[in-house]
């Protein structure tokens, strides 16, 4: 059932490579709702992080929603093999292909949720005739690529011109890249509802001492939620 409570989803780029599995089990442990994963393919994005065959290792370590941001392009010849991987989100970018239509298809026909995921410097103009095919819009609030940047405060206007876009159509709205217990509130009260955190999650943290995540969760929680 669809609901905008907020999510926390953090991102395993800022996991601990060698313990993927059990850092999944750890996020999920402290309070986590999704797990993120940034596919990224060192053409689309200047980084080269993992396939579908790390998604479907990691697949058996999730109970909840394995929600997948693939930085690739192309992006059509990857999309059966990533729901095949156990995929409960695919998001494909706006700008990686000049059939996006297609693409939000191939996800849904695939039986996964269609994320449209976008840029910094894209406009929301071409996202009106695409919101009868996603689930999600993932607003990118660094360039894709790497983990850690400094958020982009210019995209918080973009959050809130979707937000009245969408209407009451059943759509989140993703917030990826640079989201602290300080930026958190200033796009949930934009309209987000969706937060992916990397560093802010897994900092101070470890698979043998996880407390640090959920106390990194429930900071990020409690600022989204006292903005609402």
């Amino acid at each position: 059932m669809f609901d905008r409570k907020i999510k926390i989803a953090p991102s395993i780029l800022s996991a601990d490579f060698a313990n993927f599995g059990q850092e999944c089990e750890a996020i999920e442990a402290q309070g986590c709702d999704w797990v993120h994963v940034d596919v990224m393919d060192g053409h689309f994005v200047p980084n080269i992080t993992f396939g579908p065959a790390m998604c479907a290792a990691i697949r058996p370590h999730i109970k909840g929603v394995m929600d997948v941001h693939l930085m690739i392009a192309p992006v059509d010849p990857y999309i059966e093999a990533f729901a095949a991987a156990g995929a409960d989100v695919i998001s494909a970018h706006l700008e990686a292909g000049p059939h996006i239509h297609r693409s939000l298809q191939a996800i849904r026909g695939a039986g996964a949720k269609a994320g449209l995921a976008i840029n910094p410097g894209t406009g929301i103009e071409d996202v009106d005739y695409l919101l009868d095919m996603v689930d999600l819009i993932c607003v990118m609030t660094v360039n894709p690529g790497f983990g850690g940047q400094k958020f982009i405060h210019s995209q918080i206007d973009k959050v809130r011109k979707l937000r009245a876009m969408i209407g009451d159509r059943p759509i989140h709205i993703e917030i990826d890249g640079g989201v602290t217990p300080e930026t958190a509130p200033l796009v949930v009260a934009a309209g987000a509802d969706v937060l992916v955190a990397g560093s802010a999650v897994f900092k101070g943290g470890s698979v043998a001492n996880p407390a640090p995540y959920g106390a990194n969760i429930r900071a990020i929680r409690a600022a989204a939620k006292a903005a609402l």
